[in-house]
């Protein structure tokens, strides 16, 4: 099979010139109309070097990012950060024109300013797995006024202002993106809890037969693996339904396995934290007791 090649952008005007469209007014930050972006018919993998948010109504073909691939039957919003490798394939039926905007921005425009580092706080940038967002036609009208307002101030003039102003448009339009996937992670119960479901499969599993001794604690990046979602949006999912982290809930299985082998075998204490894959009985003690207020041995006298 032939390798796949990925075409790495480095600046936001070279994604221009590859898409046929005039240089950007500002080399660090760019909004663009989906419908000028000249599109290829072959699949493409794509890396840029900034951040990309989007949104796309009639986009017709696929779109990947992680595992993941996603229609756009409805508007969307989708948040790549610098360096992640995307896959888009556009349908050769050009009777569909699609609608929306791009935007791109290095993270050197954020030099000095406070959402340097606290645009890493925003999940939806990390997600192994990315979940696009839904839109309702009032929450798009919100983000859509906040992109005309940073497409207007890249138009103008360049002064001392401008670079404040428009991150702090950008920090309110990921403030407003956070709120609405809080929503949506309450109002996709189907999906989320069928995620839950997965989880307690994949503990279930992890715990049968002896595997465990040579497998060691099932951390949260193992487990979140299995799945195929990232340890961010897992525990966000999770906390949503049940208040608990994942590691809240791996630690509830390993209690509630080492209760049935404590209740029901014979193996010391010390096999007993062996077979669960702690590397020391004493650690496996102080964790049953943290979560029990009772250490295993009192737990066991209270069967017999």
């Amino acid at each position: 099979m032939a390798k796949q090649t990925i075409n790495h952008y480095r600046k936001i005007s070279e994604f221009h010139r590859s898409r046929s469209l005039p240089p950007p007014e500002h080399p660090l930050i760019s909004v663009v109309d989906v419908q000028d972006i000249k599109h290829y018919s072959e699949p493409i993998n794509m890396v840029l070097d900034y951040y990309s948010i989007s949104l796309k109504r009639d986009f017709n073909g696929k779109f990947g990012y992680g595992q993941s691939e996603y229609d756009f039957d409805e508007g969307l919003m989708y948040f790549i950060a610098p360096n992640q490798v995307f896959r888009i394939e556009h349908s050769r039926d050009e009777l569909i024109k699609q609608q929306g905007w791009l935007l791109l921005v290095h993270p050197d425009f954020f030099w000095k300013t406070a959402l340097s580092k606290a645009i890493q706080r925003y999940e939806f940038f990390n997600y192994a797995v990315n979940e696009a967002l839904f839109l309702s036609d009032k929450e798009e009208r919100v983000i859509n006024g906040l992109i005309e307002n940073i497409r207007q101030e890249c138009h103008n003039n360049i002064d001392r202002f401008s670079q404040s102003i428009i991150v702090s448009q950008i920090e309110t339009l990921l403030n407003y993106a956070e709120r609405f996937y809080q929503r949506q992670f309450v109002t996709r119960k189907i999906v989320n809890h069928r995620i839950l479901e997965a989880l307690e499969n994949t503990l279930n599993n992890y715990f049968k037969g002896e595997g465990t001794v040579n497998k060691g604690l099932p951390s949260v990046q193992v487990i979140s693996e299995s799945l195929n979602i990232s340890p961010n949006y897992l525990s966000t999912v999770l906390k949503s339904l049940t208040g608990k982290s994942t590691q809240q809930h791996i630690h509830d299985k390993l209690i509630s396995e080492a209760k049935r082998k404590l209740s029901i075998s014979n193996q010391s204490i010390s096999e007993i934290a062996y077979d669960l894959g702690f590397e020391h009985p004493q650690s496996f003690s102080k964790l049953f007791k943290k979560v029990t207020n009772t250490t295993p041995l009192d737990f066991r006298k209270s069967f017999n």
